[in-house]
């Protein structure tokens, strides 16, 4: 039996004879690598994709055994795991910035119609993070875990790292959705670099589509720890009746002072 190679565990010869430019070999050669830089980066996110839909998963089905204290603290481990890949995402944004857009129109017909927006694990991330229209499958798998544990979601932003795994669960979540959000303004951004006011590939329109398209995730998990702190803060105000009288306020501020009589 042949000793098992760094290329063939990675199967690197698949993987790496999978970018195939449709610029005409013939053309200028920084076109054609123009193109190969733009297949390689969404190749790249593609696999990104994959696995943030896997640990986004597993992290759905961590919180369906969170009674379990080593499912909770995996949860928390494939959530961290996710967070950073939205971040490499959004590096992966500034990397396609550096295509030349001369470049990009050049070759931008040979996508015909083509579009990321047609991207199956693109929209199967937006599935299971939800947008503000409706919660997606990890949020209510959270909501579940902590009904589950006697507790609410409420409960769980108010007490803060006293309620140990659902609290660093809730600043992962929130982080994921903040991530996820910024990576959407990047591809905005770039898209309206790269087209300006023309229309998409896919007969989209454009810049205009994904703005609109744009959401942050866990709605209800924001709104309700938004309302826990206005609580807390409104808590630690100190009530009318603990602020002196008006009559006692001016006492003290033109009471004796070492002797004499304040101005």
């Amino acid at each position: 039996m042949n000793a098992l190679t760094y290329s063939d565990y990675l199967d690197l010869g698949t993987l790496l004879s999978a970018q195939n430019p449709r610029t005409p070999p013939e053309s200028d050669r920084s076109l054609v690598l123009a193109e190969h830089f733009f297949i390689v980066t969404h190749q790249s996110c593609e696999l990104w994709f994959k696995q943030l839909i896997i640990d986004l998963d597993a992290a759905a089905e961590a919180l369906a055994m969170a009674n379990d204290p080593v499912a909770a603290e995996s949860c928390t481990e494939y959530l961290d795991r996710s967070a950073e890949i939205l971040r490499i995402l959004s590096e992966q944004i500034r990397v396609l910035e550096k295509l030349p857009g001369r470049h990009f129109a050049a070759f931008r017909r040979y996508l015909g119609t083509a579009s990321g927006v047609q991207s199956r694990q693109y929209r199967e991330i937006g599935r299971l993070l939800g947008n503000d229209r409706r919660q997606g499958r990890l949020y209510e798998e959270f909501a579940a875990a902590v009904s589950r544990a006697g507790t609410s979601i409420t409960e769980v932003c108010r007490s803060g790292p006293a309620v140990g795994v659902f609290h660093r669960i809730t600043e992962s979540l929130l982080d994921i959705g903040n991530r996820y959000w910024q990576w959407k303004i990047g591809h905005v951004a770039l898209v309206s670099k790269m087209l300006g006011d023309r229309s998409g590939s896919a007969g989209t329109a454009g810049a205009d589509f994904l703005l609109g398209r744009i959401t942050m995730p866990f709605p209800e998990l924001r709104r309700l720890r938004s309302e826990a702190y206005a609580d807390l803060d409104e808590a630690r105000r100190p009530q009318p009746t603990d602020l002196p009288l008006s009559g006692e306020r001016e006492v003290r501020l033109g009471g004796d002072v070492g002797g004499r009589r304040g101005p």
